[in-house]
C-alpha cells in the first residue's frame, strides 16, 4: 500500500486514531485527524500528533478538504454512516478501518476473535497458549493495543492473536485470519445498529475472506453461530459446553474433550480452570481448539490453562470485607454479560448483592430476571439507565438506587450479609459517568478498597 503523499483523513481522536494517524505520518502521507470534539478537549497523545505533521480538525470538515481526501481510516467509535465517510467513499476514495489498514503491512499468521463476550479472555487466553510454546506471539487489536502499533513487528514466523469488535470488522476488506474465533452473538450495540441482523452480520465479516485452507472456529451452542458454518468457505470446527460433539471440542462432565474422526482426547478437566463461570469453560474450548490448530500439543494447553488468572475487570476478584467477596466484572457491558456473570456463580442462590446500570444499548434487561431469581438477593442501580432497569426488574426483585459507585458500594455492602458477594455487572455502557468500563472497573476496586 503505497502512503507517500497520500492525502488521508483519520476520523475519531481516541486511540486508534491517534496509533493510525502516527503511522500513516510517519509512512509520508499528508494527514489529518478529526474530531467532533472541540480540540481543547482532546487528549495530550491526540494533540501532541500537530508537532509530527498531522493536521488537527474539530467539528465539521470543509467540503474542500473532502475533495481532496484519497484515503479515510475510520475509528472503530465513529459509525460508517457519518457523512465524511460516505462523501469519500461515493467520490472513489478508499475508505477503511485500523484493523484493515494494520493488516497490509502485517506478516506471519493471524488468530482473528470475535463475539458478543468473552472475546478479550479469549485472546488473552490464546496469547498465553501460543507463547507458552514458545511461538513467537503478538496480541493486539480491540484488547487495547491498536494493531497497527504492532504491524511491522511482526515477521513471517509470528503469529497475531487479533481481538475484534463488531465496529472494526465493518470496516475490512482484505483483513483474513488463518483462524477466525466466533465466541457467540447476542443482542448488543443495539443504540448503532438497526436490527439484530445487522449487528451479527458485521460479526459475521471476520470470515468473509477466509478459504479453504483457513480454520473457522464456531459455538455449537449459539443459535445464530451454529447457523453459519455451511456457508463458510474455511474448514468448521465447533465447541459445546451442552452436547457431545460428532466431531468438535465439547464438554463431558468435568472432561474438555477434542474428537476428530474416530479419536478423541481428553485436554483437561473443569478442576484445571480457575476462572469462574459456564462462559469461561466455552472460552477455554474455543481457545484450545484455535492451539491445536496451531500446533500446540494437549498438555501446553493445559498448563496454560491452569495458570490463566483471568483478565482484569472480567469476574476479577477484588477482596473480602467482613465476610463479603467483592467481584469486578465492568467488562458486562451488555445484559447477556451480565447474565453469564450472575450465573458464574452457579448453586450459591441469595448470595449476590448485584450493581447494575450506566449507559444502556437499548437491549431488554428481561433475560436477567431467571439468574437474578435464582441468586441475586438485592439489586443497586446507577447511571443513565437506573430508571429503564428499575422499570424492567423491580416486579421481580429489591432494587435501591445510588448516586455515585461510591454510594453504590456502600449500599450494596450495606446489603450484603456474611458469605455473600456484591458483583459489579453493570450490563451498559460506561460513558455516562465513566471513561472506559475500565475506568469504572478501577473506581470500583478503588471504592472497595475504602470499606473498613
Amino acid at each position: 500500500m503505497e502512503l507517500v503523499s497520500k492525502k488521508t483523513l483519520v476520523l475519531g481522536a481516541g486511540k486508534s486514531g491517534i496509533a493510525s494517524a502516527r503511522f500513516l505520518a510517519r509512512k509520508g502521507a499528508i494527514v489529518a485527524l478529526h474530531d467532533r470534539k472541540p480540540i481543547a478537549e482532546w487528549s495530550d497523545a491526540a494533540t501532541a500528533l500537530k508537532e509530527e505533521g498531522v493536521g488537527l480538525i474539530d467539528g465539521d470538515i470543509p467540503s474542500w478538504l473532502l475533495d481532496q481526501i484519497e484515503l479515510v481510516v475510520i475509528s472503530p467509535g465513529v459509525p460508517t454512516k457519518t457523512i465524511p465517510a460516505r462523501y469519500v467513499d461515493r467520490k472513489d476514495g478508499e475508505v477503511i478501518g485500523e484493523i484493515e489498514l494494520a493488516f497490509r503491512f502485517m506478516k506471519g499468521r493471524i488468530v482473528g476473535i470475535t463475539g458478543s463476550n468473552g472475546k478479550t479472555t479469549t485472546t488473552t487466553l490464546v496469547g498465553e497458549i501460543l507463547r507458552r510454546d514458545g511461538l513467537e506471539t503478538f496480541v493486539a487489536g480491540n484488547i487495547g493495543t491498536p494493531l497497527i502499533d504492532i504491524a511491522e513487528q511482526t515477521t513471517e514466523n509470528s503469529w497475531t492473536v487479533v481481538e475484534t469488535s463488531s465496529f472494526q470488522l465493518e470496516t475490512i476488506k482484505y483483513f483474513r485470519p488463518n483462524i477466525a474465533i466466533c465466541l457467540n452473538v447476542t443482542p448488543n450495540h443495539m443504540d448503532r445498529y438497526d436490527f439484530f441482523s445487522d449487528y451479527a452480520a458485521s460479526k459475521h465479516r471476520l470470515f468473509m475472506n477466509q478459504t479453504s485452507d483457513d480454520l473457522a472456529v464456531l459455538s455449537a451452542d449459539n443459535e445464530t453461530t451454529a447457523s453459519w458454518g455451511g456457508g463458510l468457505l474455511a474448514h468448521v470446527t465447533r465447541f459445546s459446553v451442552k452436547n457431545e460433539l460428532e466431531e468438535g471440542l465439547f464438554l463431558r462432565g468435568m472432561d474438555l474433550v477434542s474428537r476428530a474422526g474416530n479419536s478423541e482426547r481428553v485436554l483437561m478437566t473443569r478442576d484445571d480452570i480457575r476462572v469462574k463461570g459456564i462462559h469461561n469453560v466455552e472460552n477455554v474450548l474455543a481457545a484450545s481448539a484455535a492451539a491445536l490448530a496451531c500446533g500446540v500439543e494437549p498438555e501446553t494447553i493445559r498448563e496454560a490453562v491452569r495458570e490463566f488468572r483471568g483478565v482484569e475487570h472480567r469476574l476479577e476478584f477484588v477482596r473480602e470485607v467482613a465476610g463479603v467477596s467483592f467481584f469486578n466484572d465492568s467488562k458486562a457491558t451488555s445484559v447477556d454479560a451480565a447474565v453469564k456473570a450472575v450465573d458464574s456463580f452457579e448453586g450459591e442462590a441469595g448470595k449476590t448483592v448485584l450493581i447494575l446500570g450506566g449507559k444502556g444499548k437499548n437491549a431488554p434487561y428481561a433475560p436477567l430476571i431467571a439468574p437474578m431469581e435464582r441468586s441475586v438477593r438485592s439489586v443497586v442501580v446507577i447511571g443513565d439507565d437506573a430508571q429503564r432497569i428499575k422499570e424492567e426488574l423491580s416486579a421481580h426483585i429489591g432494587i435501591i438506587e445510588a448516586t455515585s459507585m461510591a454510594d453504590a458500594v456502600n449500599k450494596a455492602f450495606g446489603l450484603a450479609e456474611s458469605g455473600d458477594r456484591v458483583l459489579l455487572a453493570p450490563a451498559c455502557a460506561s460513558y455516562d459517568m465513566f471513561e472506559t468500563f475500565e475506568h469504572r472497573g478501577r473506581v470500583f476496586k478503588e471504592e472497595v478498597s475504602r470499606l473498613g
